[in-house]
């Protein structure tokens, strides 16, 4: 959540290279975006936190209720879920404040600015760390020994470790937004946005927004995209018997490539763009102002998207998440007949009693 895609910048046509957007003479309003964005962003956000919750809440409940998680895939999508979850939470606030403005407090912003910063990188270092579980997995079978330090490492015994390394990166990643976000009046209405002192507003938010392009999106994507290399390699060289799974493991994982393409690339490549123009001054435009943060919007909803996403593309999708499942299908399944039988039991035991009662009403009139 950016000062930039909130603040009115000004345009000069002579504008030297080291101008400021604020020193532009002429106005460049921007009502009609403020206007898309709060009908746009808080139907997206709503839609994501729907679909999202019921999928993740899903996946916790699951592995919540198989105590013992198997595999360190698990351990990892249990995690993952947590931060999407923790992430969507964030939503119905940016909501409210792309509708009708910040209206809780500075602390409560810097709060949410940096638990969404956290919790998204989280997801994207998380999805790094379930490819390269499973490539390790793989040359396991393969191999007896373990692959170096990086093998020896992803185990269930150093799990949580691996975990919260990834958890403190994300942290470290959030605390410039917990830091640096403010409650600032603009536009008649006041926005929670991130405002940069003028030491670094220009080097400090470039390599901030380059780090977050790095760990949150190249990173994870040359993991996967190495790992699932390796790994459609050694599913093309199975025996031809078991070419139907071969082709319906490597059909899974281009899915969790390309998805993870479609939905990430733009919105880091508008990152970096932006990164840039801070640096450089590329934007001399009120209507190149205008388009670039409409394509903000809307790419980082796109983004967003990935977090409804996993629990279909990393846990229904695994064999262990469904075996999880359906042994809690069968359990449910068992209690609610067993619930129903105890009912039904119940109720025979109440029908005979009033019949039996009713019976002897009958007969100890007769006999009177």
């Amino acid at each position: 959540m950016d000062a930039s895609e909130e603040e009115d910048y000004y345009y000069n046509e002579n504008a030297s290279y080291n101008f400021s957007y604020d020193d532009y003479p002429i106005l460049c309003e921007k009502d009609d975006l403020r206007s898309f964005a709060g009908v746009f962003l808080p139907i997206i956000y709503a839609l994501c936190l729907v679909v999202g919750l019921a999928g993740n809440a899903l996946v916790v409940a699951v592995h919540a209720y198989h105590k013992r998680l198997k595999t360190l895939t698990d351990a990892f999508l249990s995690h993952l879920a947590v931060a999407d979850l923790l992430l969507l939470f964030t939503l119905p606030f940016w909501a409210a404040d792309a509708a009708r403005g910040w209206m809780l407090g500075a602390a409560v912003c810097k709060i949410m600015s940096a638990c969404y910063t956290v919790n998204f990188t989280c997801c994207m270092m998380l999805l790094a760390c379930i490819s390269l579980d499973r490539y390790l997995a793989l040359v396991r079978v393969q191999r007896e020994d373990s692959r170096g330090w990086l093998g020896k490492a992803f185990t269930r015994r150093h799990c949580w470790k691996v975990c919260l390394v990834v958890w403190t990166v994300a942290l470290l990643l959030g605390l410039p937004d917990l830091l640096l976000t403010e409650v600032r009046w603009t536009s008649n209405r006041n926005m929670c946005l991130t405002i940069y002192p003028p030491s670094m507003a220009r080097g400090g938010k470039a390599t901030l927004e380059v780090v977050e392009v790095l760990l949150g999106f190249l990173l994870p994507f040359l993991v996967m995209a190495i790992c699932y290399w390796k790994v459609g390699q050694t599913l093309k060289g199975l025996p031809s018997e078991s070419r139907g799974k071969k082709w319906k493991a490597l059909r899974v994982l281009l899915l969790v490539v390309g998805v993870f393409v479609v939905t990430q690339l733009p919105y880091n490549m508008l990152k970096v763009y932006r990164a840039m123009d801070s640096v450089y001054a590329l934007v001399t435009h009120c209507g190149t102002s205008k388009v670039l943060d409409q394509a903000a919007q809307v790419t980082e909803c796109l983004a967003l998207t990935h977090c409804c996403l996993n629990p279909i593309l990393y846990a229904s999708l695994g064999s262990s998440f469904r075996q999880h499942m359906m042994k809690v299908a069968k359990k449910f399944g068992k209690k609610r007949r067993k619930r129903r039988r105890e009912t039904a039991a119940d109720a025979e035991v109440v029908e005979m009693s009033f019949n039996s009662h009713s019976a002897s009403q009958d007969t100890n009139s007769f006999s009177i």
